[in-house]
């Protein structure tokens, strides 16, 4: 309600009586001065920052709660805010009681030992890196307790973009497991109109699963190159092993934005992973791909060279 004379002079009473000397000039001042820009920004951010924390018809956060300063800095730039500093994003964060995912330990992969097996050699030699999609892939699995036991969750990762293009959840960690995980990769690439190419390297650790007879034949007949890191060393498919590490810390751990209750069923870890995965690829910044999703990166990529027909191209030229 606007303030008359009268109600001006009651007001500067009042507050005179508690000790703070202003005048009628000062108060009206006060009242009709625009907020400072520092304090309109800040109260802009805060705004963003408290429906990220307001839960939807399923009990859930938006995912980037789980941002800490860095990486909520670069999503408020590609959000409209590019002239926020990471120091502004960490008072206000630090304000709002957020702090971002606090990594827990290293996740236990769970892979019986196939050192008995023979096997590809190792093409990577650590070198994760790829020039383009769908040179190599690594894959791997981890295992999810649930009320009913364990389920096993298997990934296929572009190691280009690191994005995930196949994944499979099972109650049992046998090669029909994995063999489905590598089948539905290839399917979403061909879907997507960026089929994969002979040649292109299947890297995975030295587990049973992928050195099983089977799982070889189905590598070979795919016209696909295997590669096999050693027994025991974990960093031979240490990229592999990151993106476990960002699965059990962002999709199922305890406070995750994508936790709605417990795991009972293998149904609902399927559900939990099939929403973080769709972030996971679609709007999860990645800091190795300057801040962008790997969905957004691939794009860049064909858009800059013309679009998938530069697949093949690409492949005949491949080291």
């Amino acid at each position: 309600m606007k303030a008359n004379g009268h109600g001006v002079e009651l007001t500067c009473g009042v507050l005179r009586e508690q000790g703070v000397a202003v005048t009628s000039r000062s108060y009206r001042a006060w009242k009709t001065r625009a907020a400072a820009a520092r304090t309109r920004n800040d109260a802009a951010l805060i705004d963003i920052f408290k429906t990220l924390r307001v839960r939807d018809a399923k009990g859930r956060q938006q995912p980037e709660v789980l941002y800490g300063r860095r990486k909520m800095t670069a999503w408020l730039a590609r959000s409209g805010f590019s002239d926020v500093s990471k120091h502004t994003v960490d008072r206000l964060m630090r304000l709002e009681g957020m702090n971002g995912l606090v990594r827990g330990r290293k996740p236990r992969t769970s892979t019986s030992s196939g050192k008995d097996s023979a096997r590809a050699p190792d093409l990577l030699k650590r070198n994760f890196t790829a020039p383009r999609p769908n040179h190599s892939w690594v894959t791997d699995f981890t295992y999810v307790p649930t009320w009913g036991g364990f389920v096993y969750i298997a990934f296929a990762i572009d190691l280009f973009s690191r994005a995930i293009v196949g994944w499979q959840a099972s109650t049992v960690k046998d090669t029909p497991f994995v063999e489905e995980c590598l089948k539905m990769a290839l399917w979403r690439r061909d879907h997507a109109g960026h089929a994969v190419k002979p040649g292109m390297i299947h890297h995975s650790d030295a587990g049973s699963q992928y050195t099983s007879i089977r799982f070889t034949e189905t590598v070979v007949l795919e016209g696909l190159v295997a590669s096999i890191g050693s027994v025991g060393d974990a960093y031979d498919n240490a990229a592999a092993e990151t993106v476990m590490g960002l699965y059990k810390n962002e999709a199922i751990a305890k406070n995750s934005p994508f936790m709605t209750g417990p795991l009972k069923t293998l149904a609902d870890v399927e559900a939990v992973t099939f929403d973080w995965l769709d972030w996971y690829n679609n709007r999860r910044l990645h800091s190795s791909l300057g801040n962008m999703p790997p969905e957004e990166y691939e794009r860049n990529y064909y858009a800059e060279t013309n679009g998938p027909l530069n697949d093949e191209a690409a492949n005949k030229t491949a080291a």
